[in-house]
């Protein structure tokens, strides 16, 4: 999509769970071979007992609308992603999301669009704002709960753990006022729609959840399309799409050689995957760093687009420490989910005023 104008992110705010499941205790407790702990290179995962996930996404709501100052009642838009069990079979929760957070006016949006949900989230927040005049401020949200008995977040995939958390980010239609928000300078999402069968394999269609198998296997699925198709089929793809989503985005920010950027942060999809594929695709259109942060979260589902723009507002979690931008100083966002579907945002910190950096400890508190 391409912004005509550049768009406000007031704030971005990761909140995740205080309780943590380490690779060792995974490991001694027989849910992680000890074979698979270098191919994904991540420490922790953090893990919810006690909070569902659009309750995650209300608490990065009122995180993000808190380091604003924005009245809950002035949003128009609320837009909730996911990509996984929101803890009801048939129901709304972006809805619900909208109800806690006290955006009674807004229009609550859901997007199921596996982990590329949060940008693509972003995009339909960012497009209504540009179209929209009588809508000034959007929020949008992400959150996932990877818990047992219908998945397994340390064997269900390969080279890819899943962590507990939410996300969300206020966007405002009006340019930053301050150097307290970032600037959201382009966002770009390109997608290869033949690669759905990685997460349908050659199950047929069931009439309902977990029929194939008690537990999500991704696994099945990936092993299956990888047969049918090799794994070169994909590895092209990913590297003719992610340089290409990544150059266009840097084009239509004004940075045609990526020369300004500090950083080019990846998805939290492990090593493995990242060195493979998206460390040399983004090595094709610029020398500035492409840096994993997933090393203390794992992968948050349809929320890594969003809690990797936190860091670079100054509000995120100790995986990322040190990314937040200084005044003037831009950078590029990766995110990609299964479909398959790429974005790239480019964000950078406005000049005026001082630098927000917020020091706090993003985790929150379960049970209080």
């Amino acid at each position: 999509m391409k912004l005509h104008r550049p768009l406000s992110i007031g704030s971005a705010a990761t909140w995740l769970p205080d309780t943590v499941e380490t690779v060792t205790e995974a490991v001694e407790s027989g849910r992680l071979a000890p074979d698979d702990v270098p191919v994904t290179g991540y420490r922790q995962l953090p893990v919810s007992h006690t909070y569902a996930p659009p309750d995650m996404a209300v608490l990065a709501a009122h995180r993000a609308l808190t380091a604003t100052g924005e009245d809950p009642g002035n949003v128009g838009l609320l837009v909730h992603a996911w990509t996984y069990h929101q803890g009801h079979d048939f129901w709304s929760p972006a809805h619900y999301v909208a109800h806690r957070t006290g955006a009674l006016g807004a229009l609550p949006v859901g997007v199921q669009q596996m982990c590329n949900g949060g940008a693509c989230a972003l995009e339909l927040a960012a497009a209504r704002l540009l179209a929209d005049p009588t809508t000034r401020t959007a929020v949008v949200t992400t959150a996932d709960r990877f818990c047992a008995p219908g998945f397994d977040r340390w064997r269900g995939d390969y080279g890819l753990w899943y962590g507990d958390g939410g996300t969300a980010a206020v966007l405002h239609s009006a340019a930053p006022e301050s150097s307290n928000g970032l600037e959201l300078l382009s966002l770009v999402t390109a997608a290869s729609p033949v690669m759905e069968t990685m997460h349908r394999g050659r199950d047929p269609f069931s009439p309902a959840p977990r029929e194939h198998s008690d537990v999500v296997d991704i696994r099945r699925t990936k092993k299956a399309f990888l047969q049918d198709n090799g794994k070169e089929h994909f590895a092209k793809t990913v590297q003719q799409r992610v340089p290409s989503v990544l150059r266009q985005a840097l084009h239509e920010a004004g940075m045609d050689d990526g020369s300004g950027l500090r950083a080019v942060l990846l998805p939290r999809i492990g090593r493995t995957a990242l060195e493979a594929a998206y460390v040399p695709a983004v090595a094709q259109v610029t020398d500035s760093p492409a840096v994993d942060v997933g090393h203390d979260t794992g992968h948050l589902g349809a929320g890594d687009m969003l809690a990797n723009l936190a860091l670079l507002a100054g509000d995120g979690d100790s995986s990322g420490a040190g990314h937040a931008l200084a005044p003037g100083e831009a950078a590029a966002v990766l995110s990609a989910g299964g479909g398959f579907t790429w974005s790239c945002a480019v964000v950078r910190r406005p000049r005026t005023g001082t630098p927000h950096l917020d020091t706090a400890d993003p985790r929150g508190r379960e049970g209080r």
